[in-house]
Parts: C-alpha cells; structure tokens; sequence
C-alpha cells in the first residue's frame, strides 16, 4: 500500500511538471486577472500555477512542522507501550506476576496491543488469585475484540471449574464466528458440563480448523464418545449415539464399557454384554475384562462361556478369573467360585480378589474366613503382606 502511494504521488508530480514545462516553453504562457479591493493584479498562467504549488508546500511544510512534536510523542508513547508488552509477556511467562500486572497495565494504551496486553494483565491477576481484578480488566474490553474477551473469560471460567459461564461467554452474539481457539473452549466446555453429545459434534469443525492437535484430538473423541452414552436419557437416544459412532471408536474400551453400563442400567443385557465381547475381542483389555463378569445382568451361563474361551488363551489373565469367579457364585458353584478367586489373587494379589473371596466365604457363612480374606483385601491395599486364609479360624502366613 505504501508502494502505491508513492507511485501515484512521483506519477502527479511528473504530470504537474509535464504541464509546467510545456507551458513554459510554449509561445502562449496565459494570462492569469485577479481583480480585489479596487486593484487589479496580472500574472501569467505558468507564473500563477508555480505561486500556487509554493503557497501549498508552505502550507504543508509548516502545518508537518507544528505536527512534528506530536508525532514525536505518539511514536515514543507506541515505542514504550511495546516495549512494556514484550516486557510484560516475559515476566508473565516467568512468573513475575506483580511485574508483569505493572508492565501490562501500560501496553494497555496501545490500540494496537490493548487485546493481548488485557488478556495478559487478566491472567497473571488470576495467577495471583486476585478474581476480581481479573474480571474487571476483562470487563473494560467494552465493546471492544469481542472474540479475544469471550475467550479469556472462558478460560478463565474453566480453569476455575465453571463450564455454564465459559458457554454464556463464548455464545456471546458478538464473539461469533469463534475463531479456533474459542471453538476449542466451546467443546472443551460442553464436555464437561454434561452436554457431551454436542461436544463430540464439534470435532469435525475442530479437526478442519486444526484448533487442538492431532493427538488430543484421539482423546477427546474417545471421551466424549464415552460421555455421550452414559448422558444418554432413554433407549432411543443410546441407541441412536451408538449407532453414530465409527466402528473403530466402539471397540475402544472405554467407550464400549460406557455403553454396557448404560445399556445394562436400561434393562439391555443381550447389547451390554454383545459391546464388550466385540471389544475385547478386537482390543484386550484387562478391566474390561473384570468389568464383563462384573456387568449386573444376566446370561450367565453365556458369558461364563465367552470367559471361559478367552482364558484358554490368556491362562494368565487376572480378570478373566476374578469374572469366572463372580459368575460361578451367581451360579452358586462356591467351590470353582472360590478357586477362581484364589487363582487370580496368586496373579494379581491385589484387594480386589480378597474382596471376592472374602464375599464368597461369607455367602457359604463362613464369617471367620471371610473376616480373613476381608483383612487381607485391607492389606494389599496398604502394600502389606497377606496371609491365606482357611476353612474356619486356623491362618497360614503366605511364603
């Protein structure tokens, strides 16, 4: 733009002395009557053309003269509102939050820094847990970069728990379009505040305007995914979500898990059970595993089935024998029920066996066993060492 003005204004000037050239060497240089206050005034037309330009280039010459001290000033206070922001932003990132509020408080007369110098001073006011501080200055945007201050207030707003506040600011009829970083306060917000069918919405939009990184992007596909099912408020709507979701995603054992547990919760035994199957049959999962046996519904003759085949190829898996050991004593086959458990507790002596056993032993009404196996669940969890218990009151410390 620059550029051009220039070139216009050397284009003018080499016109303007075209004009006057060609006046001056022409046989016939006009004439040129002013006639004021009883006098008359001759002057040539090339004569007159030349006065003219003088008068204005003293005109311009002394009214740049008399702007200069103000130019001055203007370019110096612009220089000190940069450097206070440099400045600013460096302490802020340092922590220097005082330092920071000081050096900021200045850039914010700078029209050209007050965005970043206000979202700035907000910040480092929040880092010093002073809130209102930070709000107020957030709130002498006006009118201002509407976009800039829904997304500092939405930031602010979720870091302080407060999701309902972030969407009342980003939702702002002013802020719209949100630019990408509001869009990805916008999910991030919606996630969290129990609308998670919206925010999984918002992951397209994300994706193309490259608001979040690849990598976090996985992740909040799989949990919102997750989210989304367990909000879902009847059948229809968990059916539908589920349907919607890639085929990949519902393998995922989070989502799958979260399905089950809605599905089951719905009276849905044969889709809860079916989910984590094909689960644990594309990924193996350990907890989806436990969370099989676990699932309160029926069929269980089927998944003690499904179990079963699994452990013939995984022998070692933990969770598979803590789920056979949970159907076996719906089935009331105490004795295979209680090997079950013992066997995952020599894999995984965690508290989750014990706890198993020790609800085994007290179904038969063997206090003294389960009281034994419920002090041990109470030991591994504290990493202290376990003792095995037996049949009536008699204990063997474990080797």
């Amino acid at each position: 733009m620059k550029l051009l003005r220039n070139l216009l204004l050397w284009i003018l000037v080499a016109a303007i002395g075209a004009l006057l050239a060609w006046m001056a060497l022409g046989a016939d240089h006009g004439q040129v009557l002013v006639r004021y206050g009883g006098y008359d005034y001759s002057i040539t037309l090339v004569n007159a053309i030349a006065l003219a330009l003088a008068i204005v280039l003293a005109l311009w010459l002394a009214l740049w003269l008399l702007g200069l001290p103000f130019r001055t000033w203007h370019r110096r206070r612009d220089e000190q509102a940069r450097a206070s922001l440099g400045d600013g932003l460096e302490a802020l990132h340092q922590g220097r939050y005082a330092q920071a509020d000081k050096l900021l408080g200045q850039a914010v007369q700078d029209p050209h820094g007050e965005a970043a110098a206000r979202v700035a001073v907000a910040h480092a006011a929040y880092e010093r847990g002073d809130l209102a501080r930070a709000r107020s200055e957030l709130d002498a945007f006006g009118e201002r970069h509407p976009a800039t201050r829904a997304i500092a207030i939405a930031e602010l707003a979720l870091a302080d728990g407060r999701p309902t506040d972030a969407l009342v600011a980003l939702d702002a009829p002013a802020a719209q379009p949100l630019p990408p970083r509001g869009l990805a306060l916008r999910a991030e917000a919606l996630g969290t505040s129990g609308e998670a069918a919206q925010a999984y919405e918002l992951l397209g939009p994300l994706r193309r305007q490259q608001a979040v990184p690849e990598a976090q992007l996985a992740q909040y596909e799989t949990r919102w995914a997750a989210a989304s099912l367990r909000e879902a408020d009847d059948s229809n709507a968990l059916a539908d979500r589920w349907e919607a979701l890639p085929k990949a995603l519902r393998t995922q054992p989070e989502v799958a898990a979260a399905y089950a547990d809605r599905a089951a919760a719905l009276g849905w035994d044969d889709a809860a059970a079916k989910s984590l199957e094909q689960a644990l049959d594309a990924h193996w999962d350990e907890s989806l595993a436990a969370r099989y046996g676990a699932l309160p519904i029926g069929n269980v003759d089927h998944r003690a089935a499904a179990c079963e085949r699994w452990l013939g190829k995984r022998p070692d898996s933990a969770a598979l024998l803590l789920s056979l050991s949970q159907l076996s004593a719906e089935q009331r086959q105490w004795e295979q029920a209680e090997d079950y458990a013992l066997r995952a507790v020599k894999l995984a002596p965690g508290g989750a066996g014990w706890e198993q056993l020790g609800d085994i032993r007290l179904a038969q009404g063997d206090e003294p066993g389960a009281c034994q196996a419920y002090a041990n669940a109470l030991r591994a969890g504290r990493g202290e060492a376990t003792v095995t218990p037996q049949r009536g009151s008699t204990t063997v410390a474990d080797p």
